[in-house]
């Protein structure tokens, strides 16, 4: 059985002002009219099912969670006191998976990302669990379109499997976001992947590589896995704020020999900043990203969207404007990224009532 786990806990900051504490980036309708965690969702529910889908967020999320997935049963929404990072989100969500289905396997997914088109995203899907079973953890590498600091990178070696998608690759090594000459030499080279952040295992082999990379994260799956559920939030509300605050790549996924990966020929974003809606489109002809009231006069290559009132550009290139009732961001298309130093300047300065 495959169940699905959304990580759906971010706060989001590089899409600031849009994005705010209790309405981060998942719960925006950013590209097409539904949130992203719902298009998500919609994503892999023929693979699971409502009954084999969970969501781990923050507690001062989980009402936005149960608005945009009514559908979802309340007790599939794991609600986090404290942000603790991927790997201790992940363990929370498998030990709700793994009392469902102890010997089932599990794909966690961002929910943010936008994949096209999603029936070959479902057919990878299929093919990495199957792969899956023989104690391996798939992740999926995206093939580069150019030399991208933004992300991580997984160089991959030969061939150890062939599945109905493609063949898994043995993973040589993972490299954090790198700097501009090494993502170009990395494009040069070939056999250099974007790492998406998505990963299939069996509930067994994670509780196996926990054990060996993260054992306080392996006894906390444990324990919950042995408790009723009904005893669950007061275990949670007594030991998650104690667990090791560690992303899953660095605490396992950099570690670990049994981690493969299938290479996904999707067309795939991760949303990473407003920078990226160019190409996610439609744009205009002169390449603008257009939403709400908006004029705009011999602009090119622009992120323009207004909430309330009319946003009039002229001349602009490769700007992003956005209008919200209470902020108006203004930056370079090519320092979008950058957007989350404005969040942790305005908490700096004391100004909480726009985060």
């Amino acid at each position: 059985m495959i169940q699905v786990l959304i990580l759906a806990g971010g706060s989001g900051t590089r899409f600031w002002p849009l994005s705010r504490r209790r309405r981060a980036k998942q719960f925006l309708a950013i590209v097409g009219r539904e949130p992203l965690l719902r298009l998500t969702a919609q994503r892999v529910l023929p693979l699971c099912g409502w009954q084999g889908l969970w969501v781990v967020t923050g507690a001062d999320q989980a009402d936005q969670v149960r608005r945009i997935l009514p559908e979802l049963p309340r007790q599939h929404i794991l609600a986090e006191p404290r942000a603790r990072n991927t790997a201790a989100a992940i363990a929370l969500g498998a030990a709700a998976a793994g009392k469902r289905d102890p010997e089932g396997v599990l794909a966690v997914l961002p929910s943010d990302h936008v994949i096209r088109p999603v029936g070959r995203f479902r057919s990878l899907l299929r093919a990495a669990a199957n792969a899956a079973r023989d104690g391996g953890i798939i992740t999926f590498g995206v093939q580069p379109t150019r030399a991208e600091t933004g992300y991580g990178y997984i160089q991959a070696g030969a061939p150890l499997q062939s599945t109905s998608a493609g063949p898994v690759l043995r993973v040589r090594r993972f490299t954090e976001k790198p700097d501009r000459a090494r993502a170009e030499r990395f494009l040069r080279q070939g056999g250099y992947y974007w790492n998406s952040g998505m990963f299939v295992f069996g509930l067994a082999t994670l509780r196996r590589e926990l054990a060996r990379h993260l054992p306080p994260l392996a006894l906390f799956l444990d324990r919950l896995v042995r408790l009723p559920r009904r005893r669950w939030a007061k275990e949670i509300g007594r030991t998650y704020s104690r667990l090791p605050s560690v992303s899953i790549d660095y605490g396992v996924m950099e570690k670990s020999s049994a981690v493969r990966m299938l290479s996904c020929d999707c067309a795939w974003s991760d949303v990473g900043s407003f920078s990226a809606l160019t190409e996610l489109g439609p744009t205009d002809g002169a390449g603008n990203w257009q939403r709400g009231q908006v004029l705009a006069l011999d602009c090119r290559g622009c992120v323009l969207r207004s909430e309330r009132r009319l946003l009039a550009c002229v001349g602009l290139e490769d700007i992003v404007a956005v209008e919200t009732p209470d902020a108006v961001l203004v930056c370079s298309r090519a320092r979008a990224q950058e957007v989350g130093r404005l969040v942790r300047e305005l908490a700096r300065t004391g100004r909480r009532r726009l985060l």
